[in-house]
């Protein structure tokens, strides 16, 4: 018998665990729903705010309404019943005029025939007496100076409190709010009122105990009469307060839909002006500026697409004096050893500079058709590694031309993703070229990673780095950190400005990091597939500090990424 009762404490008492979590996470929730919609919601915030208000207000009148209709109630009663009491003493004085020294039975039989007198005869006639109702009459004999002794009465006396009874007893007359049990079990409270019958040679009390059963029942119909007032007025007020706010914000509802519509490219979006009172003034108001901007930016437009098309059509234009004067300066460069020696290198000057005249319009042509819109990615699976390895060939001899060197991280395993390959390995070329321009001789180290959703390359490199909010310039076109300084690989300025635009046709993101003397990192993340998105890049930026590593001039190192490395990346981009 103990051990199942104690096997069953237990189980009570996970299922009361149980219950209460059950009501905490019910509790929380609905907390965390009321303040998402108390702060996303004026109508919400306006409501609650008037209902607590006017809950307040209905409170303190209800509470005030109650003490005075029930003081009021109290006072007539009061005043009826001492009316009434006096009346009925002097109809008890008379009846026991003469009564002396008899017997305690004598005088019992003397005080019950006083009693129904009192009962069977009009104590009052005014409207002050009638309004006093049913009553309980006793009659008692006593004062200070009678012994402790049960004194003879008639009624029950035992249902008069005896502090009352001493200061009747003291021929003053007085009353009281006294609550009685009854032989079933209930309680009445009576106001009770006595009064001394000094008119008789011996000591008597009349004391009348009233009902006060119609005034409870009067209060408490008040009470409820107030409770369900109050209910239904906070309802009303809820209500009203829900629709005038509405009246209110509604407009603002349709202005800030409009204003998100406006941003998100609908320019026509205007708002219906209704009345002439201050909404409407808003909605004129907005109109008017909407209007404005819409005017702006088609001016903008019109003036990017005269841009574009006067840049496109400019390099279209240039290409075919470019290819006369390539092929003049290409057959004059072959014949450069029968010129003078200062002849034959201007000959070679200017067919450096037709190199970089000529990549300068074919970046101008990219550009402007990725400006344009009519650019299409040629998107398949294919591993990154070998795209990588290709863009680092390319950059090999600039690098050992320029004193530095290159270190290329890759991993084990394929890295395959949906990618242009020509366009990703446009982009590291570009990445690359920057790098060993700014390297100042020092290594420059290109890692790959990748995870479940992205592909992500690095291009690190350890010269000057980049100052205070240069990292956000680098991208804008023809832009450049030192002007002065001495380039080697012959860029045009737009290199990385057609590899941010690159990335994002991918679908992707190119940022950069730089400090003054620690270097540059440029990272390129690509999502592995074209329907999802690239999500957590598999490598950080800014990038975790590794020891430069001394290569030989020129030469390419293909390093398999330990897996610690990636390990310690991912711990730092968490």
């Amino acid at each position: 018998m103990t051990t199942e009762t104690g096997r069953r404490l237990p189980a009570f008492a996970r299922s009361t665990a149980r219950l209460v979590r059950r009501v905490v996470v019910f509790a929380r929730r609905r907390a965390v729903a009321f303040n998402e919609l108390w702060k996303h919601s004026l109508q919400f915030r306006v409501t609650v705010s008037t209902l607590a208000l006017s809950s307040a207000v209905v409170f303190v009148l209800g509470m005030v309404l109650q003490n005075q209709i029930t003081e009021r109630l109290l006072d007539t009663k009061r005043d009826a019943a001492i009316a009434q009491t006096r009346a009925a003493g002097d109809t008890a004085a008379g009846e026991l005029v003469g009564l002396g020294a008899e017997t305690d039975e004598a005088m019992g039989d003397r005080l019950q025939n006083a009693l129904k007198k009192i009962a069977i005869t009009p104590t009052s006639k005014d409207a002050a007496g009638s309004a006093a109702g049913t009553f309980i009459p006793v009659l008692a004999s006593g004062g200070h100076d009678q012994s402790a002794a049960e004194p003879p009465s008639a009624g029950p006396f035992e249902n008069v409190p005896p502090r009352l009874r001493q200061f009747v007893e003291a021929n003053e007359m007085s009353w009281l709010e006294h609550t009685v049990s009854d032989p079933d079990g209930g309680r009445t409270t009576y106001l009770i009122v006595g009064t001394p019958l000094n008119t008789v040679a011996t000591p008597l009390q009349l004391y009348l105990l009233f009902p006060l059963t119609t005034e409870q029942n009067t209060v408490a119909t008040v009470q409820n009469t107030l409770l369900v007032g109050g209910l239904v007025l906070l309802l009303l007020l809820a209500g009203i307060t829900n629709l005038v706010t509405r009246q209110v914000v509604r407009p603002v509802r349709q202005a800030a839909a409009a204003a998100e519509q406006f941003a998100g490219g609908d320019l026509d979006q205007r708002l219906a002006v209704l009345g002439e009172d201050d909404l409407a003034k808003l909605a004129v108001s907005y109109n008017g500026m909407a209007a404005s901007i819409q005017g702006q930016i088609r001016q903008l437009e019109e003036f990017g697409g005269l841009q574009r098309r006067f840049t496109s059509d400019v390099s279209h234009e240039l290409r075919t004096p470019l290819t006369t004067v390539r092929m003049a300066a290409d057959v004059l460069h072959a014949s450069r050893e029968q010129f003078p020696a200062g002849l034959a290198r201007s000959t070679e000057l200017l067919v450096d500079e037709l190199d970089r005249f000529e990549s300068l319009l074919g970046d101008l042509l990219e550009i402007s058709r990725l400006d344009a819109g009519v650019e299409e990615l040629s998107a398949e699976f294919i591993d990154v590694r070998p795209i990588a390895t290709r863009a680092v060939e390319q950059v090999r001899v600039i690098a050992g031309n320029a004193g530095s060197s290159v270190e290329l991280v890759l991993p084990d395993e394929e890295v395959v993703a949906e990618v242009d390959a020509r366009r990703v390995e446009r982009i590291l070329r570009n990445l690359l070229g920057n790098a060993v321009d700014h390297s100042e001789g020092k290594p420059v180290v290109l890692t790959v990673g990748a995870n479940e959703t992205a592909v992500a390359v690095t291009v690190r490199d350890h010269g000057v780095g980049l100052r205070p909010g240069e990292a956000d310039l680098v991208f804008n076109r023809f832009w450049r950190a030192d002007p002065s300084r001495n380039r080697r690989t012959g860029g045009t300025g737009l290199g990385l400005a057609i590899s941010q635009e690159d990335a994002r046709l991918h679908g992707g993101e190119l940022d950069a990091w730089g400090e003054p003397g620690d270097g540059a990192c440029f990272r390129l993340v690509l999502p592995r597939r074209q329907d999802v998105p690239a999500g957590d890049p598999p490598l950080v930026l800014p990038p975790p500090d590794r020891a430069a590593v001394e290569v030989p001039l020129g030469l390419i190192e293909i390093t398999p990424a330990p897996e610690a490395i990636f390990a310690e990346r991912e711990e730092i981009g968490q």
